[in-house]
């Protein structure tokens, strides 16, 4: 089964990101996601159960430690794609 994750943490700062938001960005664009997408208002990232779950708790320890005070997230099943099984 692949997972879909997207998150943002606050607080928001529009002038530079806050350490807690490239803290979280370095957790994602440098663990074992795929289709990695970061933005201003909201990152995006794809993996496997495993994957998604280890950077979940990755994300949510480092940014909170970074100052996040909060992170609102969302973790979504993908359709399965032709020749996977569930694992």
């Amino acid at each position: 089964m692949r997972l879909r994750l997207e998150f943002t943490t606050e607080p928001f700062d529009l002038e530079e990101p806050p350490e807690h938001a490239l803290v979280a960005r370095e957790v994602v664009e440098s663990g074992a996601l795929e289709a990695v997408d970061v933005g201003p208002f909201g990152n995006t990232a794809e993996g496997s159960v495993d994957a998604v779950v280890e950077a979940v708790a990755e994300v949510l320890r480092r940014s909170l430690a970074a100052g996040a005070t909060r992170v609102s997230l969302q973790v979504n099943a993908l359709p399965e794609r032709d020749g996977e099984g569930l694992a």
